[in-house]
Parts: C-alpha cells; sequence; structure tokens
C-alpha cells in the first residue's frame, strides 16, 4: 500500500523508513513522541512549484506557519523559496535560517506598530495588508521612519474554497482580507496615503483546497480588480494568488501543483496578463506529506471501545481534536496478528486527545506506531498542556539524519517561572 509521502516514507523489509533511515532506529536513539521529516520529499515539493513556474516572473513564498522549524526554513531557502510571514517572530526565524527579507511578504489582519518597524528595517518585499485602518496605521509608521512601505491588498473574493469552515479564509463571513466590493476605494486610499506604495494584489481563499474551481474564480475576480485598479491610476506590479492546496491525507485527490499553476497561467494569458510577475504562498502542501509523528503504544484497553494508548497527544498533534482531521497511522513494524479496531489516543486528561478513531492495527504495548501526513501543522501548533514536553524533531536526508530540534526538558518548561516571596 503506497503512503501518503511516498516515495520518501514506505514500508520496506518489514520496517517502516523515511528516506533510508529506519524509523524504529530513529525512535530508539531520540526517544518518542518524534517528529521524523524528509528532506528530500519538501525539496520535491518545491520543485514542483518552481518548475511550473519556469519561464514566468515568480516567487514561490512557504507559508511557514505550516512549519516554523529553522532547519525546514533553511531547506526552503537554500531552494531559492521566499516566505510568507504572519507576526515578527516568524520573520525572526527566517533571518535567524539564512532567509532574505526582500523575499518576505508580512500578511496578518493584526500586525502590531512594533512589527512594522521590525519589517520595515529588515526590507521585507511587501505587506499584504487586510484593511483600510491597517493602511492608515502602516503609513504612519513608515514615513515615522522616513521611508515608504511596499503594500498589496489582500481581496476576500468571497469564493467558497469547499473545506473546513477553520480553515476558510475567503468567504465574506470570514475575518481576512478586504471585501471585494470596496478594494478598488482602499486601494485609491491606499494610494494617496505618503507611507505607502502599492505594488500588488493578494488573494488566499482557504487551506486544504482539493479542488481547482475555486481558485480560477477567485483569480477571475481578483483580474477584474486589477482592471479597475490600473484604469484608476495605479499600477500593479504582483499577482499574489496566496496557497492552500491540499494534499493526500487519505482518499482526497488534490491537483497536482503543476496541473493547478498551469490553468492559473492560462488564465492570467487570456486575460491579457500573462507579463504579470506571480506569488503563490504554499505550506501544507510543501511540508505536510513530509513527515511523520512517531509514538509508542504504552497500554491496551480492550472492552465495547477499544482504546490503544499512546505516549502521542493532542498537544503533539492538535489537528484530529480541533479539526477532526483524519491522519493515517501506521506501525513502523507491521505484526502478522489478526488486526483488531482500536481508538488510538493519548495520555492527556481530555476526551477530545485522540489521534485516530476506529483504525484497524494489530498492535501490542511497546510497538511504535507512525502518524502520517505530520510535517504541517504538528509542531507549529503543540503546546505543553499537561506540562508535557514536546518531543525532538529530526531532518532525514538519504541515510543521514540530524537533530534539528532537542527535546525538552520539564525542567525547560518552568525556567522562566518564579515563586511569590513570602
Amino acid at each position: 500500500m503506497s503512503l501518503p509521502g511516498a516515495p520518501w516514507i514506505a514500508h520496506r523489509d518489514g520496517e517502516l523508513f523515511v528516506e533510508d533511515c529506519r524509523v524504529n532506529a530513529l525512535a530508539d536513539e531520540h526517544g518518542t513522541p518524534l517528529y521524523v521529516y524528509s528532506r528530500n520529499a519538501m525539496r520535491a515539493a518545491a520543485a514542483a512549484y518552481q518548475q511550473a513556474l519556469a519561464g514566468r516572473p515568480h516567487l514561490v513564498c512557504y507559508a511557514i506557519k505550516a512549519n516554523s522549524s529553522l532547519a525546514v526554513l533553511q531547506t526552503f531557502a537554500e531552494a531559492g523559496c521566499g516566505f510568507d510571514i504572519v507576526s515578527g517572530g516568524e520573520l525572526a526565524r527566517v533571518l535567524a535560517a539564512g532567509g532574505d527579507a526582500s523575499k518576505v511578504v508580512f500578511s496578518g489582519v493584526g500586525k502590531t506598530r512594533a512589527e512594522m518597524r521590525q519589517a520595515l528595517q529588515a526590507g521585507v518585499r511587501c505587506f499584504n495588508v487586510e484593511s483600510e485602518a491597517e493602511l492608515d496605521v502602516l503609513s504612519d509608521v513608515a514615513a515615522a521612519l522616513g521611508t515608504r512601505a511596499p503594500v498589496s491588498l489582500r481581496v476576500n473574493p468571497d469564493v467558497d474554497a469547499k473545506t473546513h469552515p477553520y480553515i476558510s479564509t475567503g468567504l465574506k463571513g470570514n475575518k481576512f482580507g478586504i471585501a471585494h466590493g470596496q478594494a478598488l476605494a482602499a486601494y485609491r486610499h491606499a494610494a494617496s496615503l505618503p507611507g505607502l506604495q502599492v505594488v500588488g494584489i493578494d488573494c488566499h481563499i482557504g487551506s486544504q483546497i482539493t479542488e481547482t474551481a475555486p481558485y480560477l474564480d477567485a483569480l477571475d475576480r481578483v483580474l477584474d480588480l486589477v482592471e479597475a485598479v490600473e484604469q484608476a491610476g495605479i499600477p500593479i506590479r504582483h499577482v499574489d494568488v496566496g496557497g492552500g492546496l491540499g494534499i493526500t491525507y487519505t482518499d482526497e485527490q488534490p491537483p497536482a501543483a503543476g496541473t493547478l499553476i498551469g490553468l492559473l497561467l492560462e488564465r492570467l494569458d487570456a486575460r491579457g496578463h500573462g507579463h504579470r510577475e506571480l506569488l503563490f504562498e504554499p505550506g501544507r502542501s510543501l511540508v505536510g506529506n513530509a513527515g511523520v509523528l512517531v509514538t509508542e503504544v504504552l497500554v491496551l484497553k480492550p472492552g465495547d471501545k477499544r482504546f490503544c494508548i499512546v505516549d502521542a497527544a493532542m498537544n503533539d498533534l492538535m489537528r484530529p481534536a480541533m479539526y477532526e482531521a483524519y491522519m493515517g497511522i501506521v506501525p513502523c513494524r507491521p505484526r502478522s496478528d489478526a488486526a483488531q479496531v482500536w481508538d488510538v489516543v493519548g495520555p492527556v486528561c481530555e476526551s477530545g486527545d485522540w489521534l485516530g478513531r476506529d483504525r484497524e492495527l494489530a498492535v501490542a504495548p511497546g510497538d511504535r506506531l507512525a502518524v502520517l501526513s505530520c510535517g504541517a501543522y504538528a509542531m507549529s501548533m503543540a503546546s505543553n498542556y499537561n506540562t508535557r514536553p514536546r518531543g525532538a524533531e529530526v531532518m532525514v536526508d538519504g541515510s543521514r539524519a540530524a537533530v534539528i530540534r532537542e527535546r525538552e526538558r520539564v525542567q525547560d518548561l518552568f525556567a522562566g517561572e518564579r515563586l511569590v516571596a513570602g
């Protein structure tokens, strides 16, 4: 059976491998829970975007909220990618990983003045502005620094991405972006402000999108605005179509990056916009299927409902509890025993602490399981709930494996806390 992440993640000779490293051996050395990533899977995913855009002015900006570990950012920086950030902390991570600030786009609905100053002083490529009020604040901050902030307005096109409501961002009921009907007035306002320079237009409609139609609908609405804005005398240099392309967790069949890009380029050409620079902000599609979360079976609890209790929990992987997300779960060393149906759950004191429901597994205490498709929104959303240290992260490149984040210790979790005197 082909696993999400194949060929970099696969069973061979009765063992699960990430590239050429045996997952059980990594767990023996580094303990569990353990995040393991394939560097070559990330490189290949980035290359799929870049090859489809070859010969066109473009920039692929990795959305680092998906996985902000420094070695992951280093991998994409070395591949020539830019970055999509949503906080000053993420900008600091990009720079620490060797990323180029001039390839950074700064998104987010609630940028602080301090973050705006930080980004201007670093020389980011563009601010994706999400409200008229933000335009005024950003202009004031830039003018006080004696500069002009390059801006792209994030337009909310009111297009249904047909994804989970928590990760839909392009409908008029979402908090993101400037309403399509208000965008022209917002562009006129931006062009009038002394601290701003209009450079582009941005759109992002959601995450885990598995169809091409929403992208094409959104692009048409964005291009309508480009034409109206330029007729008003405000030039638009680039079109940012956002990210959100889905991955396969179970039976989803999202389009390949090249297929989606080919359709978008055709639409741009057909409407006379093929000369424009095109920006993308992929996150999940670059890292999601490049990682696994390795966990050890602690105890089995049979009964009318069977529970397989493991040492990873909702603090290590929030998506199932938050979105009821399905993530594949496979043994690191498959058994020949008859499989039974188990709920795979963690030790956290919450009924919502589950990693997978109704999974057919042949397992015994001490076995290790791998939760698949954990490259995105696993470690980046991890917490220390129940005073649980976060696991280590390992990056695999062929037969080499490197620890890219050390396992936390309990004493690390309260090192900054103080008892009350007296």
